[in-house]
């Protein structure tokens, strides 16, 4: 079996690249607001905490995309029946670059807003352990050159309640 950190981060992928999902939310926000926005296709989600210097050189790493990682593990014994029973994080790195600086801006909200609808309809059992309550924040970034001219991020940062024998 897959170590926690890990099956967390890729339950968080898999809402996110199951039927399309974040393309669909992004694409129906970009036609609400009539704006064209690049579609993060399920490609462009990886399993990595590579930072935007080094995934500029990466010819995998493009844009949009999001990288997904897992920044810890609690074990609290909330559940004293059990040997594993806390919290786990994972944090979704949204990254956006355009070649005008307003235009990475607009993009990383539509797609901040895109992930965060997808969490929201999912609340409750993940299955293996895993369940979400809700409880995510998020953390923007300021833009500055890189990518295609101009690159802005944004963490959203997800609580995981786990239990696990």
């Amino acid at each position: 079996m897959l170590p926690l950190t890990l099956l967390a981060v890729q339950k968080v992928a898999s809402l996110l690249t199951a039927n399309n999902a974040l393309s669909q939310q992004i694409a129906a926000a970009g036609q609400a607001a009539s704006l064209v926005l690049p579609i993060i296709q399920a490609g462009q989600v990886v399993l990595t905490a590579t930072s935007p210097d080094i995934g500029d050189r990466d010819v995998e790493l493009t844009y949009p995309r999001i990288c997904l990682y897992s920044t810890g593990l609690k074990n609290n014994q909330g559940e004293k029946c059990r040997t594993l029973s806390g919290t786990a994080t994972v944090v979704a790195e949204v990254w956006a670059s355009a070649t005008l600086v307003g235009d990475a801006d607009r993009a990383i909200h539509f797609y901040v807003d895109a992930v965060t609808n997808i969490l929201r309809q999912n609340l409750g059992d993940w299955s293996d352990g895993v369940f979400f309550p809700g409880v995510y924040d998020i953390q923007f970034q300021a833009p500055k050159p890189g990518g295609f001219g101009f690159v802005e991020s944004a963490k959203i940062t997800v609580g995981l309640l786990v239990s696990r024998n």
